[in-house]
């Protein structure tokens, strides 16, 4: 027997025999049915407007986890750093639900209770019989798994951002002036990557630069809370894109799969291939963040007369449309996010061509985006239009994601009938081809 073949079987187990039973049905709504209930557990122990990245941290966890207990049973993909196979027989609709509830009560049992009931109704809808007991308990053994891989890696670890005030570098902002929230993100031992600074982009421009100033006067036009060249609808952009990025995520990729009637296997893999993209992506931004430290639009504007740059001019009176978030500029989260979730998806569908619908509570509208560039140029753009970000953080966050992403599908949650070694077909950079304006 070749390697390949031993390797596979490893990975699959042995081929269904004549006298096989046929799987068990099940329904992929119970995926997006848990997506919801993850998301709104997330946003209630955390808050639903917290301006950090660590929202997105818990997503991946849970997909990933998700993802085990179903394809563990199904063997269309290769397991997240897991060679376990459950029982051919058993209901991966029930694993999912069963994994999804263990990881969530492990990580907020102050939501127990709620967690506990919609669990029960969960299980109360999936039929009585072994095929439910044995997907519950390999869901269960799934969670343990992804619960047991991330013991000890960062969370929480008491990093600081010490850098002393100084022209270019970051400090608390207006009208809070927060300390920079949750730095430990930069340390996180990521979910896909070998390291947080796998892919650190280079440094920003220098402050004594002619991109530099061109980034400053951009922000301080387009970006004003008052006075701004913006049109209306540059301004309902900015809005768009100015709330809990993971929760308009979480929905596109509820609707996308629905839509598209992806089967219980395809959905918990775009679900784990697009957050545990977002969740490296975080880490990524965090590491720049904490290790360039650069300072924000609203202080560099209001200090302009100190940053040595003879083509920028002070405003101590601006600000920008947005509350500017309680971290650094370079690179930008939200950009990041972006790029590392519509590159993830891109590489699983084989196109640019997404077909995603965003919805923002913000303005109460409406996205649909045909391909993953237009997502990420109008992220782009909405981080400048709000006042929050340089262009060149923005880009360099999308470029950044964009590599985690391609690192994502060319490493994790690929086909098991195909080689193991085999990369995913390349698919161009989903960041816009026009890094500046």
């Amino acid at each position: 027997m070749s390697l390949l073949v031993l390797l596979v079987t490893v990975l699959s187990g042995p081929p269904a025999t004549a006298g096989s039973h046929a799987p068990p049905a099940a329904d992929a709504a119970a995926i997006r049915e848990w997506n919801t209930i993850a998301t709104d557990t997330i946003s209630t122990n955390l808050g639903a407007t917290r301006p950090s990245g660590q929202v997105v941290i818990w997503h991946g966890f849970v997909s990933a986890a998700v993802y085990n207990a179903v394809v563990g049973i199904r063997g269309d993909y290769a397991p997240y750093k897991w060679r376990v196979r459950g029982p051919s027989t058993a209901s991966p609709e029930a694993a999912a639900v069963a994994a999804a509830h263990r990881v969530l009560v492990t990580y907020f049992p102050a939501s127990q209770a709620p967690l506990d009931a919609a669990y029960a109704e969960s299980l109360a809808r999936i039929p009585e019989g072994s095929a439910k007991t044995r997907g519950v308990a390999f869901g269960e053994r799934a969670a343990e798994h992804l619960i047991d891989l991330r013991e000890g890696d960062g969370r929480g670890a008491p990093v600081q951002f010490t850098a002393p005030p100084a022209p270019g570098v970051w400090r608390p902002t207006p009208p809070g002036h927060q300390p920079f929230i949750d730095p430990w993100l930069s340390k996180l031992r990521p979910m896909l990557l070998a390291s947080p600074d796998q892919f650190r982009p280079g440094a920003p421009p220098a402050l004594s630069s002619a991109r530099y100033a061109r980034d400053v006067n951009e922000v301080r036009i387009m970006g004003a809370k008052t006075g701004s060249a913006r049109t209306a609808f540059q301004t309902e952009t900015a809005l768009f894109f100015g709330g809990n990025l993971a929760v308009q995520v979480q929905a596109a990729l509820r609707d996308y799969t629905a839509r598209h009637h992806l089967g219980i296997a395809e959905t918990a893999r775009l679900f784990a291939a697009a957050n545990t993209s977002g969740t490296d992506a975080v880490v990524a931004a965090w590491d720049a963040k904490l290790h360039y430290g650069l300072w924000r639009p609203i202080t560099a504007i209001q200090l302009a007369d100190t940053d040595g740059n003879p083509a920028t001019s002070a405003d101590p009176q601006w600000e920008p449309l947005l509350v500017t978030p309680p971290h650094p500029d370079y690179i930008s989260g939200h950009a990041a996010v972006a790029g590392a979730v519509t590159q993830a998806l891109s590489g699983l569908l084989g196109t640019t061509r997404l077909d995603l619908t965003f919805f923002s509570e913000a303005t109460g509208t409406t996205r649909h985006y045909e391909y993953a560039d237009r997502i990420n140029e109008d992220m782009i753009d909405a981080r400048v239009w709000a006042g929050i970000h340089f262009r060149s953080a923005d880009v360099a966050g999308c470029q950044a994601g964009s590599r985690v992403g391609a690192w994502a599908v060319t490493h994790y949650f690929r086909p098991l009938r195909s080689s193991y070694d085999q990369a995913s077909p390349a698919v161009r950079s989903t960041c816009p081809r026009a890094g500046m304006r």
